[in-house]
Protein backbone atom coordinates (compact mmCIF):
# COMPACT_ATOMS: atom_id res chain seq x y z
CA UNK A 1 0.00 0.00 0.00
CA UNK A 2 2.85 2.60 1.00
CA UNK A 3 4.84 1.98 -1.88
CA UNK A 4 1.34 3.00 -4.48
CA UNK A 5 0.99 5.87 -2.18
CA UNK A 6 2.71 8.63 -4.56
CA UNK A 7 1.62 5.94 -7.85
CA UNK A 8 -0.90 8.43 -8.57
CA UNK A 9 1.97 11.36 -9.43
CA UNK A 10 3.94 11.84 -12.08
CA UNK A 11 7.67 12.02 -12.24
CA UNK A 12 8.26 16.04 -10.91
CA UNK A 13 10.17 17.64 -14.31
CA UNK A 14 11.17 21.00 -15.03
CA UNK A 15 8.29 23.19 -17.48
CA UNK A 16 9.55 26.71 -16.64
CA UNK A 17 8.12 30.14 -15.20
CA UNK A 18 4.68 29.93 -17.13
CA UNK A 19 3.82 26.40 -16.85
CA UNK A 20 -0.37 26.46 -15.49
CA UNK A 21 1.06 23.17 -14.31
CA UNK A 22 1.24 23.01 -10.11
CA UNK A 23 3.27 19.49 -10.24
CA UNK A 24 6.18 21.13 -11.96
CA UNK A 25 9.21 22.63 -11.54
CA UNK A 26 9.12 26.22 -12.90
CA UNK A 27 13.09 27.12 -11.98
CA UNK A 28 14.67 24.07 -11.24
CA UNK A 29 15.99 22.61 -14.25
CA UNK A 30 18.35 20.18 -12.91
CA UNK A 31 20.59 20.08 -16.12
CA UNK A 32 20.86 23.97 -16.79
CA UNK A 33 24.67 25.22 -16.07
CA UNK A 34 25.03 27.70 -13.69
CA UNK A 35 28.32 29.17 -13.40
CA UNK A 36 29.75 26.59 -14.92
CA UNK A 37 27.97 23.70 -13.09
CA UNK A 38 24.71 21.82 -13.49
CA UNK A 39 22.18 23.25 -11.25
CA UNK A 40 21.76 19.23 -9.37
CA UNK A 41 25.16 19.69 -8.92
CA UNK A 42 25.32 22.85 -7.25
CA UNK A 43 22.09 22.21 -4.93
CA UNK A 44 22.13 18.63 -4.25
CA UNK A 45 18.56 18.78 -3.32
CA UNK A 46 17.38 15.67 -0.04
CA UNK A 47 14.23 14.91 1.26
CA UNK A 48 14.78 14.17 5.15
CA UNK A 49 12.94 11.27 6.75
CA UNK A 50 11.93 12.82 9.82
CA UNK A 51 9.86 15.19 8.92
CA UNK A 52 8.75 14.16 5.76
CA UNK A 53 7.68 10.49 6.22
CA UNK A 54 7.86 10.20 10.50
CA UNK A 55 6.17 12.87 11.96
CA UNK A 56 2.30 11.82 11.74
CA UNK A 57 1.24 15.60 11.97
CA UNK A 58 0.99 15.99 15.95
CA UNK A 59 1.55 18.61 18.11
CA UNK A 60 1.61 19.51 21.94
CA UNK A 61 -2.13 20.17 22.03
CA UNK A 62 -3.34 17.27 19.66
CA UNK A 63 -2.72 13.76 18.04
CA UNK A 64 -1.24 13.34 14.26
CA UNK A 65 -3.67 14.46 11.54
CA UNK A 66 -1.31 12.46 8.50
CA UNK A 67 -2.91 8.95 8.44
CA UNK A 68 -0.64 7.95 5.79
CA UNK A 69 -0.45 4.03 5.58
CA UNK A 70 2.60 3.50 7.25
CA UNK A 71 1.47 5.71 10.61
CA UNK A 72 -0.32 2.54 11.66
CA UNK A 73 -0.12 3.63 15.41
CA UNK A 74 2.81 0.93 15.80
CA UNK A 75 5.91 1.45 14.20
CA UNK A 76 7.04 -1.55 14.16
CA UNK A 77 8.76 -3.66 11.24
CA UNK A 78 5.79 -3.93 8.42
CA UNK A 79 5.21 -0.10 9.46
CA UNK A 80 8.93 0.75 9.44
CA UNK A 81 9.55 -1.28 5.95
CA UNK A 82 6.50 0.63 4.30
CA UNK A 83 8.05 4.07 5.44
CA UNK A 84 11.50 3.14 3.95
CA UNK A 85 9.57 2.07 0.81
CA UNK A 86 7.67 5.26 0.14
CA UNK A 87 10.71 7.69 1.38
CA UNK A 88 12.84 6.19 -1.66
CA UNK A 89 9.65 6.05 -4.18
CA UNK A 90 8.67 10.26 -3.26
CA UNK A 91 12.32 10.98 -3.81
CA UNK A 92 12.62 9.41 -7.23
CA UNK A 93 9.30 10.99 -8.10
CA UNK A 94 10.26 14.43 -6.75
CA UNK A 95 13.96 13.71 -9.23
CA UNK A 96 16.20 14.73 -6.92
CA UNK A 97 19.68 13.17 -5.76
CA UNK A 98 19.56 12.81 -2.41
CA UNK A 99 18.14 11.71 0.62
CA UNK A 100 19.12 12.18 4.89
CA UNK A 101 17.97 9.97 7.54
CA UNK A 102 18.36 9.55 11.64
CA UNK A 103 18.72 6.14 12.85
CA UNK A 104 15.34 5.54 14.53
CA UNK A 105 13.83 7.17 11.44
CA UNK A 106 14.18 4.08 9.07
CA UNK A 107 14.11 1.14 11.73
CA UNK A 108 11.35 -1.10 14.03
CA UNK A 109 10.97 0.46 17.82
CA UNK A 110 13.12 -1.33 19.83
CA UNK A 111 14.67 -1.10 23.30
CA UNK A 112 17.23 -3.22 24.28
CA UNK A 113 20.72 -2.17 22.68
CA UNK A 114 20.88 -5.62 20.84
CA UNK A 115 17.32 -5.27 19.49
CA UNK A 116 17.95 -1.92 18.67
CA UNK A 117 21.13 -2.62 16.87
CA UNK A 118 19.15 -5.15 15.21
CA UNK A 119 16.42 -3.55 13.97
CA UNK A 120 18.76 -0.98 11.93
CA UNK A 121 20.68 -3.30 10.84
CA UNK A 122 17.40 -4.36 8.92
CA UNK A 123 16.78 -1.56 7.74
CA UNK A 124 20.57 -0.66 6.54
CA UNK A 125 19.82 -3.76 4.48
CA UNK A 126 16.66 -2.87 2.80
CA UNK A 127 17.66 1.06 2.23
CA UNK A 128 20.33 -0.31 0.37
CA UNK A 129 18.72 -2.38 -1.85
CA UNK A 130 15.81 0.56 -2.21
CA UNK A 131 18.98 2.81 -3.09
CA UNK A 132 19.94 0.64 -6.15
CA UNK A 133 16.05 0.34 -7.19
CA UNK A 134 15.14 4.17 -7.11
CA UNK A 135 18.80 5.71 -8.14
CA UNK A 136 19.15 8.08 -5.26
CA UNK A 137 21.83 8.76 -2.67
CA UNK A 138 22.51 9.56 0.84
CA UNK A 139 23.75 12.99 1.60
CA UNK A 140 23.83 12.19 4.86
CA UNK A 141 23.24 9.95 8.11
CA UNK A 142 23.17 10.27 11.92
CA UNK A 143 21.53 9.08 15.01
CA UNK A 144 18.93 10.20 17.12
CA UNK A 145 20.30 10.71 20.57
CA UNK A 146 17.53 13.65 21.61
CA UNK A 147 14.18 11.85 21.33
CA UNK A 148 14.29 9.04 24.03
CA UNK A 149 13.68 9.25 27.37
CA UNK A 150 17.30 7.97 28.00
CA UNK A 151 18.14 11.05 26.78
CA UNK A 152 16.02 13.77 28.23
CA UNK A 153 19.36 15.13 30.05
CA UNK A 154 21.84 14.94 26.63
CA UNK A 155 23.60 12.10 25.20
CA UNK A 156 27.21 13.13 25.12
CA UNK A 157 26.79 15.93 27.76
CA UNK A 158 24.56 13.62 29.90
CA UNK A 159 25.67 13.22 33.86
CA UNK A 160 25.47 9.28 33.40
CA UNK A 161 28.35 7.50 31.67
CA UNK A 162 25.73 4.88 31.04
CA UNK A 163 24.35 6.73 28.31
CA UNK A 164 27.30 8.37 26.80
CA UNK A 165 28.29 4.52 26.29
CA UNK A 166 24.13 3.79 25.04
CA UNK A 167 24.86 6.88 22.75
CA UNK A 168 28.70 6.00 21.14
CA UNK A 169 27.00 2.20 20.08
CA UNK A 170 24.18 4.50 18.25
CA UNK A 171 26.60 6.56 16.58
CA UNK A 172 29.12 4.13 16.04
CA UNK A 173 26.38 1.80 14.26
CA UNK A 174 24.78 4.98 12.15
CA UNK A 175 28.30 6.04 10.98
CA UNK A 176 29.04 2.53 9.26
CA UNK A 177 25.09 2.96 8.36
CA UNK A 178 26.56 5.91 6.64
CA UNK A 179 30.03 4.56 5.17
CA UNK A 180 28.10 1.82 3.41
CA UNK A 181 25.30 3.34 2.19
CA UNK A 182 28.20 5.22 0.75
CA UNK A 183 26.67 8.54 2.50
CA UNK A 184 28.51 11.98 1.98
CA UNK A 185 28.59 13.21 5.10
CA UNK A 186 27.73 11.94 8.78
CA UNK A 187 26.00 14.68 10.77
CA UNK A 188 25.61 15.28 14.60
CA UNK A 189 23.47 17.45 16.06
CA UNK A 190 23.30 17.71 19.87
CA UNK A 191 19.45 18.14 20.27
CA UNK A 192 19.69 18.20 24.01
CA UNK A 193 23.70 19.00 24.59
CA UNK A 194 22.80 21.74 26.86
CA UNK A 195 21.27 22.55 29.77
CA UNK A 196 17.96 23.52 30.96
CA UNK A 197 19.54 24.78 34.68
CA UNK A 198 22.65 25.52 36.24
CA UNK A 199 21.72 24.42 39.45
CA UNK A 200 22.13 21.01 38.51
CA UNK A 201 25.13 21.20 35.85
CA UNK A 202 28.83 20.92 35.49
CA UNK A 203 29.19 23.32 32.57
CA UNK A 204 33.09 21.99 32.52
CA UNK A 205 32.53 17.96 32.46
CA UNK A 206 29.66 18.36 29.95
CA UNK A 207 32.05 20.04 27.99
CA UNK A 208 34.78 18.15 28.43
CA UNK A 209 32.69 15.42 27.45
CA UNK A 210 31.09 16.57 24.34
CA UNK A 211 34.80 17.10 22.88
CA UNK A 212 35.74 13.49 24.29
CA UNK A 213 32.64 12.08 22.03
CA UNK A 214 33.32 14.13 18.90
CA UNK A 215 37.04 13.27 18.82
CA UNK A 216 35.76 9.82 19.36
CA UNK A 217 33.80 9.83 16.24
CA UNK A 218 36.75 11.49 14.04
CA UNK A 219 38.66 8.84 15.64
CA UNK A 220 35.88 6.08 14.29
CA UNK A 221 35.75 7.76 11.11
CA UNK A 222 39.23 7.56 10.36
CA UNK A 223 39.25 3.35 11.46
CA UNK A 224 36.84 2.23 9.21
CA UNK A 225 38.00 4.90 6.62
CA UNK A 226 34.49 6.79 5.95
CA UNK A 227 35.50 9.56 3.29
CA UNK A 228 32.59 11.58 3.72
CA UNK A 229 32.36 15.04 6.20
CA UNK A 230 32.00 15.10 9.82
CA UNK A 231 29.44 17.72 10.59
CA UNK A 232 27.90 19.47 13.42
CA UNK A 233 24.55 21.29 13.42
CA UNK A 234 24.44 24.58 15.20
CA UNK A 235 21.19 25.60 16.82
CA UNK A 236 21.16 28.16 20.09
CA UNK A 237 18.23 26.56 22.20
CA UNK A 238 15.25 24.53 22.11
CA UNK A 239 14.32 21.75 23.43
CA UNK A 240 17.23 23.11 26.11
CA UNK A 241 17.46 26.45 27.27
CA UNK A 242 20.60 26.70 26.14
CA UNK A 243 22.68 24.14 23.85
CA UNK A 244 26.50 24.06 23.52
CA UNK A 245 26.44 24.42 20.12
CA UNK A 246 25.12 28.14 19.85
CA UNK A 247 26.00 29.28 16.33
CA UNK A 248 28.89 28.59 13.39
CA UNK A 249 31.49 30.73 15.80
CA UNK A 250 30.48 29.02 19.28
CA UNK A 251 31.29 25.63 17.07
CA UNK A 252 34.26 26.77 16.05
CA UNK A 253 35.67 27.79 19.22
CA UNK A 254 34.63 24.61 20.87
CA UNK A 255 36.12 22.33 17.67
CA UNK A 256 39.41 24.57 18.31
CA UNK A 257 39.95 23.69 21.79
CA UNK A 258 40.01 19.92 21.15
CA UNK A 259 42.27 20.09 17.71
CA UNK A 260 39.08 19.34 15.11
CA UNK A 261 39.07 22.24 12.81
CA UNK A 262 40.31 20.65 10.24
CA UNK A 263 38.02 17.89 10.80
CA UNK A 264 34.77 18.92 11.15
CA UNK A 265 32.42 21.06 9.26
CA UNK A 266 28.95 22.81 10.18
CA UNK A 267 25.96 21.98 8.78
CA UNK A 268 23.70 25.13 8.92
CA UNK A 269 20.11 25.75 9.32
CA UNK A 270 18.15 28.58 8.45
CA UNK A 271 16.14 28.27 11.15
CA UNK A 272 18.45 27.58 13.97
CA UNK A 273 20.22 30.66 12.60
CA UNK A 274 17.16 32.96 12.81
CA UNK A 275 16.42 31.72 16.65
CA UNK A 276 20.15 32.68 17.53
CA UNK A 277 19.36 36.04 16.40
CA UNK A 278 21.28 35.86 13.47
CA UNK A 279 20.18 35.72 9.14
CA UNK A 280 20.93 32.88 7.42
CA UNK A 281 23.44 34.45 5.00
CA UNK A 282 25.60 35.46 8.02
CA UNK A 283 26.13 32.20 9.46
CA UNK A 284 26.91 31.07 5.84
CA UNK A 285 29.70 33.73 5.57
CA UNK A 286 31.04 33.41 9.01
CA UNK A 287 31.32 29.47 8.07
CA UNK A 288 33.56 30.18 5.03
CA UNK A 289 35.36 33.00 6.95
CA UNK A 290 36.28 30.21 9.27
CA UNK A 291 36.93 27.40 6.85
CA UNK A 292 34.48 25.09 8.11
CA UNK A 293 31.13 25.43 5.78
CA UNK A 294 29.90 21.97 5.00
CA UNK A 295 26.13 21.35 4.33
CA UNK A 296 22.71 23.52 4.67
CA UNK A 297 19.70 22.06 6.12
CA UNK A 298 16.92 24.36 4.09
CA UNK A 299 13.59 25.66 6.00
CA UNK A 300 12.75 29.03 7.09
CA UNK A 301 11.04 29.77 10.91
CA UNK A 302 7.88 32.15 11.04
CA UNK A 303 8.63 36.06 12.78
CA UNK A 304 5.79 35.88 14.69
CA UNK A 305 7.04 32.91 16.35
CA UNK A 306 9.82 32.31 18.66
CA UNK A 307 10.39 28.74 18.02
CA UNK A 308 11.98 26.02 15.15
CA UNK A 309 8.94 25.90 12.81
CA UNK A 310 10.88 24.46 10.29
CA UNK A 311 8.71 25.43 7.32
CA UNK A 312 9.67 25.47 4.08
CA UNK A 313 11.82 28.26 2.65
CA UNK A 314 9.36 30.66 -0.06
CA UNK A 315 11.41 33.72 0.24
CA UNK A 316 14.00 34.08 -3.18
CA UNK A 317 15.35 37.23 -1.45
CA UNK A 318 16.41 35.52 1.62
CA UNK A 319 17.72 32.57 -0.48
CA UNK A 320 19.58 34.89 -2.95
CA UNK A 321 22.21 36.26 -0.43
CA UNK A 322 22.63 32.95 1.51
CA UNK A 323 23.37 31.64 -2.05
CA UNK A 324 25.84 34.25 -2.82
CA UNK A 325 27.62 33.33 0.35
CA UNK A 326 27.82 29.61 -0.46
CA UNK A 327 28.81 30.65 -4.00
CA UNK A 328 31.45 32.72 -2.11
CA UNK A 329 32.76 29.69 0.11
CA UNK A 330 33.51 27.83 -3.44
CA UNK A 331 29.80 25.76 -3.00
CA UNK A 332 29.21 22.27 -1.92
CA UNK A 333 31.81 19.51 -1.88
CA UNK A 334 30.20 16.39 -0.04
CA UNK A 335 26.90 19.18 1.18
CA UNK A 336 24.19 19.89 0.08
CA UNK A 337 20.74 21.59 0.40
CA UNK A 338 18.40 19.24 3.12
CA UNK A 339 14.72 20.49 2.94
CA UNK A 340 14.23 19.81 7.09
CA UNK A 341 11.48 21.62 6.41
CA UNK A 342 7.34 20.02 6.86
CA UNK A 343 4.46 20.62 5.94
CA UNK A 344 1.85 21.82 8.04
CA UNK A 345 -0.62 20.16 10.65
CA UNK A 346 -3.44 20.83 8.22
CA UNK A 347 -2.12 19.65 4.95
CA UNK A 348 -2.61 16.32 5.20
CA UNK A 349 -2.77 15.09 1.90
CA UNK A 350 -0.36 13.11 -0.41
CA UNK A 351 -0.13 16.07 -2.71
CA UNK A 352 1.17 18.11 0.01
CA UNK A 353 4.01 16.94 0.35
CA UNK A 354 4.78 17.72 -3.38
CA UNK A 355 3.82 21.05 -2.96
CA UNK A 356 6.19 21.60 0.15
CA UNK A 357 9.09 20.39 -1.78
CA UNK A 358 8.59 21.89 -5.15
CA UNK A 359 8.40 25.44 -3.50
CA UNK A 360 11.18 24.69 -1.85
CA UNK A 361 13.87 23.44 -4.46
CA UNK A 362 12.30 26.32 -6.84
CA UNK A 363 13.10 28.96 -4.17
CA UNK A 364 16.30 27.79 -4.18
CA UNK A 365 16.58 27.33 -7.51
CA UNK A 366 15.59 30.65 -8.48
CA UNK A 367 18.15 31.75 -5.59
CA UNK A 368 20.53 29.76 -7.38
CA UNK A 369 19.58 31.84 -10.72
CA UNK A 370 19.46 35.42 -9.30
CA UNK A 371 22.63 35.23 -7.73
CA UNK A 372 24.56 34.71 -10.66
CA UNK A 373 23.14 37.13 -12.59
CA UNK A 374 24.26 39.79 -9.17
CA UNK A 375 28.41 37.94 -9.56
CA UNK A 376 28.48 38.64 -13.29
CA UNK A 377 27.04 41.32 -12.95
CA UNK A 378 29.94 42.58 -10.63
CA UNK A 379 28.83 45.54 -9.01
CA UNK A 380 28.36 44.41 -5.61
CA UNK A 381 31.44 41.94 -5.76
CA UNK A 382 33.20 44.99 -6.87
CA UNK A 383 32.79 47.45 -4.17
CA UNK A 384 33.19 44.83 -1.79
CA UNK A 385 37.02 44.47 -3.07
CA UNK A 386 37.53 48.19 -3.87
CA UNK A 387 36.29 48.40 -0.11
CA UNK A 388 39.10 46.67 1.49
CA UNK A 389 41.83 47.01 -1.21
CA UNK A 390 44.13 49.03 1.34
CA UNK A 391 44.72 45.90 2.60
CA UNK A 392 46.70 44.86 -0.90
CA UNK A 393 48.61 48.18 -0.61
CA UNK A 394 52.04 49.14 1.16
CA UNK A 395 50.45 49.80 5.10
CA UNK A 396 48.42 46.35 4.63
CA UNK A 397 50.92 44.83 3.97
CA UNK A 398 53.17 46.00 6.40
CA UNK A 399 50.43 45.52 9.40
CA UNK A 400 50.83 41.87 7.80
CA UNK A 401 54.44 41.45 7.95
CA UNK A 402 55.79 38.59 9.61
CA UNK A 403 57.90 41.27 12.23
CA UNK A 404 55.01 43.14 12.89
CA UNK A 405 54.15 44.43 16.41
CA UNK A 406 51.73 47.00 17.99
CA UNK A 407 54.66 49.47 18.33
CA UNK A 408 55.84 49.49 15.03
CA UNK A 409 52.30 50.03 13.10
CA UNK A 410 51.60 53.06 15.79
CA UNK A 411 55.11 54.36 14.54
CA UNK A 412 54.15 54.04 11.06
CA UNK A 413 50.62 56.16 11.58
CA UNK A 414 52.73 58.86 13.78
CA UNK A 415 55.44 58.89 11.02
CA UNK A 416 53.08 59.48 8.49
CA UNK A 417 50.56 61.74 9.97
CA UNK A 418 47.89 59.28 8.90
CA UNK A 419 44.22 61.36 9.29
CA UNK A 420 42.28 58.65 7.90
CA UNK A 421 38.92 60.09 6.27
CA UNK A 422 35.40 58.36 6.73
CA UNK A 423 34.19 56.24 3.55
CA UNK A 424 30.92 55.33 2.93
CA UNK A 425 29.86 51.83 2.93
CA UNK A 426 26.86 52.49 0.42
CA UNK A 427 24.65 50.09 2.20
CA UNK A 428 21.22 51.69 0.81
CA UNK A 429 22.63 51.55 -2.78
CA UNK A 430 24.04 48.00 -2.40
CA UNK A 431 20.60 47.09 -1.01
CA UNK A 432 18.69 48.38 -4.05
CA UNK A 433 21.14 47.24 -6.06
CA UNK A 434 20.27 43.65 -4.98
CA UNK A 435 16.30 44.39 -5.18
CA UNK A 436 16.91 45.30 -8.49
CA UNK A 437 17.44 41.58 -9.73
Amino acid sequence: MSADYFAPYDTIRFEGPDSANDLVYRWYDKDRVVLGKRMEDHLRVAVCFWHTFCWPGSDVFGAGTFARPWHTGANDAAAAMAKREAALAFVEKLDVPFYCFHDVDVMADAESIGDFRKSFAEAVDHLEALQARHGRKLLWGTANLFGHPRYMAGAATNANPEVFAWAASQVRDALEATHRLRGANYVLWGGREGYDTILNTEVGIELENFGRFLSMVVEHKHKIGFPGTILIEPKPHEPTKHQYDFDTQTVYGFLKRFGLESEVRVNIEANHATLGGHTFEHEIAMARALGIFGSIDANRGDHQNGWDTDQFPNSVEELTLAMLEIIRAGGFTTGGFNFDAKVRRQSIDAEDLFHGHIGGIDTIAHALIKAEAIINDGKVDAFRSERYAGWNGELGQAIHAADATLASVADLAVSRSLHPKPRSGRQEWLENMINRF
